[in-house]
């Protein structure tokens, strides 16, 4: 290491850019928690009153993270600072020192999230908007759980397998960061959370959480569909459009 004319050591690139992307990880987390309370609140509510509850929420919560600030600031801002600072981080850590073992629930989860938002954000938000015929731009008050119903009743494994990995990963990651996110600034004052009550958390946010929402998507499949043949036809072609679904 280097030092400058009074003696103070200079430090490197890796050195000053490590603990920014460690702020930006944990600063952009919030944001994303907050998205996540308050989308997976309407597919749990449909467990006590259907699509139509759960619809009638989701367009609610919407108020929140679709305008045009909040999608671009409150939500996938903040969903591409955290995913690419968490990879930054990994590609500059030292060989010797990474931030954790690739093998690690946070690690594995970070990544399944990254593959299973994708598809998920364009089957569910990208392709819904294409303006040309036969989608012409599914309104926003059209694409509500009616779409999410006609998805796992035309294509169910496939569904079944974005939603329930979504899901899962999502609620594993979210847990686990927290309890970093907790002992890294509250550790010293509060005391740690161990090895053993981060067990009890991963079942407790699985069980509280994961379980609800999807739970409350299987009552919304065995709902009758309620949209119109015409409405079904520019579902489909939005769905068509993602390999995922064309496979």
């Amino acid at each position: 290491m280097s030092s400058d004319p009074q003696g103070v050591p200079k430090r490197s690139f890796r050195q000053k850019t490590l603990p920014a992307l460690t702020k930006l990880l944990h600063g952009s987390a919030p944001f994303i928690s907050t998205f996540l309370l308050i989308h997976l609140t309407a597919p749990t509510l449909a467990n006590l009153g259907g699509s139509s509850l759960a619809s009638s929420v989701l367009l609610l919560g919407r108020e929140y993270y679709q305008t045009e600030f909040g999608e671009k600031y409150l939500l996938l801002g903040p969903i591409a600072v955290h995913s690419l600072s968490g990879i930054a981080k990994r590609v500059l850590s030292p060989a010797k020192t990474p931030p954790r073992p690739w093998t690690s629930l946070l690690s594995l989860t970070g990544y399944a999230n990254i593959i299973f938002f994708l598809p998920h954000f364009m089957a569910h938000r990208v392709h819904p908007q294409t303006p040309t015929a036969p989608i012409y731009a599914v309104g926003p008050s059209e694409l509500d759980f009616e779409f999410v119903k006609y998805g796992l009743a035309n294509w169910p494994w496939r569904s079944w397998l974005l939603y329930g990995g979504l899901v899962a990963s999502v609620v594993l990651h979210v847990v686990d960061g927290e309890r970093l996110l907790f002992n890294t600034y509250f550790g010293e004052t509060m005391g740690r959370i161990k090895a053993a009550a981060r067990k009890r958390l991963l079942a407790i946010g699985l069980g509280l959480v994961a379980v609800p929402v999807l739970a409350g998507t299987y009552v919304m499949s065995k709902e009758p569909l309620m949209i119109l043949a015409s409405t079904a036809e520019r579902f489909h072609a939005s769905f068509t459009k993602s390999p995922f679904y064309r496979l």
